[in-house]
């Protein structure tokens, strides 16, 4: 008996919850998807910057350019936007900051914590995604699942993007890509160099390096590349400026491993380079 009671309750409960429901049209909801997104895509063809990349520097970049009003879309590879962020140092999901990586995860809202003398640590995975979301609240668009395969060049200079979807690339589906126009790019691929060695391999052009060309990474110093992070943060080529990692790569410069403080300012950086030269 008491069983039957608890089952009629169960069934009385579960009868007036389904009452309460929106009827759910499928068809509308993938109508507002397709709406919705090509809404976003159509009234981002052309942009103030485009980023290729969504790691810690091109987030950042995106979050502090939108918010001084400028348009700002980031291309980015993967499904999942944070770059090498999210896995913290070899899966261990802390990332650790000095002072001045602190003041700027303090100003997105990211809690740190003391571990000793000038060394802070944050959980990556807060990190990642509230930078991603800062980005996103300020008016940056974030295209996931999009590589760049290729950059538009006239008049000795980049204007513009090359997209195609990755699963595309991957698939090695033959399949013609579309084109963004942008007034500025930020090469933000990290340690591959993705973008700036498509520019220096089909445009011809001179890099503004030592030699011309790239550069690319030395072994670990994270002194050195912290600094040279930052340093190196600047115009490489005509309108196209690398952040974070790419940054050492293009100029050089040691990797620093799982500190990312060098990243941050990186990002914080160039956002104000380009900001002032839209201005």
């Amino acid at each position: 008996m008491h069983l039957k009671i608890i089952q009629a309750s169960f069934i009385n409960r579960h009868s007036k919850s389904q009452k309460q429901m929106m009827e759910i049209n499928e068809i509308t909801v993938t109508e507002a998807i397709v709406q919705r997104y090509f809404e976003k895509l159509k009234n981002h063809l052309e942009v103030d910057v485009a980023i290729a990349g969504a790691g810690p520097a091109g987030m950042t970049a995106a979050y502090y350019l939108a918010k001084a009003g400028h348009k700002v879309a980031i291309f980015e590879k993967k499904l999942a936007p944070g770059g090498g962020m999210w896995g913290g140092g070899m899966l261990f999901n802390e990332i650790v900051v000095q002072e001045d990586g602190k003041r700027l995860l303090d100003e997105i809202g990211v809690k740190t914590e003391l571990f000793k003398d000038g060394y802070y640590t944050a959980d990556s995975v807060g990190c990642a995604s509230t930078i991603c979301s800062k980005a996103i609240e300020a008016g940056a668009k974030i295209f996931n699942c999009m590589c760049i395969e290729d950059v538009m060049f006239k008049d000795n200079k980049v204007c513009g993007i090359v997209i195609n979807w990755t699963p595309v690339e991957m698939a090695g589906l033959h399949v013609d890509p579309l084109t963004i126009g942008c007034k500025y790019l930020i090469e933000a691929t990290g340690h591959p160099l993705e973008i700036l060695s498509v520019i220096e391999r089909k445009t011809g052009t001179k890099l503004f390096t030592e030699t011309g060309g790239i550069l690319w990474e030395k072994s670990m110093d994270a002194t050195r590349a912290e600094a040279d992070c930052v340093e190196f943060t600047r115009e490489v080529a005509a309108n196209v400026y690398v952040a974070g990692m790419a940054a050492n790569a293009a100029f050089g410069c040691p990797r620093m491993g799982p500190i990312f403080g060098g990243m941050l300012m990186s990002g914080e950086k160039v956002a104000g380079e380009i900001s002032s030269r839209l201005k």
